[in-house]
């Protein structure tokens, strides 16, 4: 993808919070990443190991502690005035709850015309008929304007998330692991939906979400985060069938297969312990505690993410070695 436009750069990120007198929750720490127009990049990790914050950064609904994000080029908090409503319309989120993220004394035509409103791009009969289109590409009716959020499913509530995402004609969404609040029947019918949407309208997603399995399946590159830090990022076969960091093969190994005989056969790798706290964490490597091949280094020094394969980075010390040897040839 090296030929595409890059829409949006994250350099060294770092988005801290004040623990009252524990000390720092470096939530995401010295992140960096690029999404190129059109793709989808999945973000994967465990609970608490910072994506959503990531997300909500790049929404500027949290301000980063440090580091840059530049949508086509511009750093977002340097953006003022009309550059700053800008963004904020090119640019929205699809959040995890679909029911805790529409306002329950709304009607659902309301919901959907906030960012239309907010924007005023169209009033009176033009609001309304984009509104009903807008019902009827997501999958639902227009008779739905009128009725308030309780009386949908979870899967309906979601698409009427979609749907007010889509209202202001974005260019880049943040999916907030848009599917783990539904019933699994309910979920591929949402990401074929994206799907859908994206090749309709190029779309670019930053989609965040612990299903491997669905990352894999939405995920033209995919991006895998541990305690607030990256440790791979490579394209989605590339991570599935070659993944090199020691936390990507675990994560990779507690997928389902859905052949009993080859499931059967298959050797889990377990993590010993409990994620640590990003409160404070311990200089060297995030992940030393929990790894079975730690070396005295993983201890000292923290492993920067290098592209040891084309466009296949790590940050592992495992590696470090392989990559003296090819730079002296």
């Amino acid at each position: 993808m090296a030929d595409k436009e890059v829409i949006l750069k994250v350099e060294n990120l770092k988005k801290y919070f004040k623990a009252g007198g524990k000390g720092i929750l470096k939530a995401v720490d010295d992140v960096s990443f690029e999404i190129y127009k059109g793709e989808t990049l999945g973000l994967v990790g465990e609970s608490g190991c910072g994506k959503s914050t990531c997300g909500r950064t790049i929404l500027r609904i949290y301000n980063a502690t440090e580091g840059s994000i530049k949508f086509y080029g511009k750093d977002i908090h340097k953006l003022e005035g009309k550059e700053k409503k800008d963004y904020n319309k090119k640019v929205q989120m699809i959040f995890q709850d679909p029911y805790a993220s529409l306002n329950p004394r709304m009607l659902v035509s309301n919901i959907i015309a906030e960012g239309i409103d907010v924007h005023e791009i169209l009033k009176g009969e033009e609001r309304t008929k984009r509104i009903d289109e807008l019902l009827e590409l997501v999958g639902l009716n227009k008779e739905h304007a009128n009725r308030f959020p309780h009386e949908f499913s979870g899967g309906q509530r979601q698409r009427i998330g979609i749907a007010r995402a889509l209202a202001v004609n974005p260019d880049f969404i943040v999916c907030d692991e848009p599917i783990s609040a539904l019933d699994v029947s309910v979920q591929a019918q949402v990401v074929n939906l994206l799907q859908d949407l994206q090749q309709n309208y190029g779309l670019t997603y930053l989609f965040i979400a612990h299903d491997l399995s669905m990352v894999r399946y939405i995920s033209d590159r995919v991006a895998v985060m541990y305690l607030g830090a990256l440790v791979e990022l490579s394209s989605s076969d590339e991570v599935y069938h070659h993944a090199m960091h020691p936390y990507t093969e675990a994560l990779l190994s507690a997928i389902p297969i859905p052949d009993p005989k080859i499931q059967h056969c298959r050797q889990r790798i377990l993590l010993q312990g409990d994620v640590p706290s990003p409160i404070n964490p311990k200089e060297g490597c995030k992940f030393v505690d929990r790894c079975s091949k730690a070396m005295e280094v993983c201890h000292k020094i923290r492993p920067e993410l290098k592209e040891l394969k084309p466009k296949h980075f790590v940050a592992c010390h495992l590696y470090d070695e392989l990559i003296i040897n090819f730079n002296l040839a």
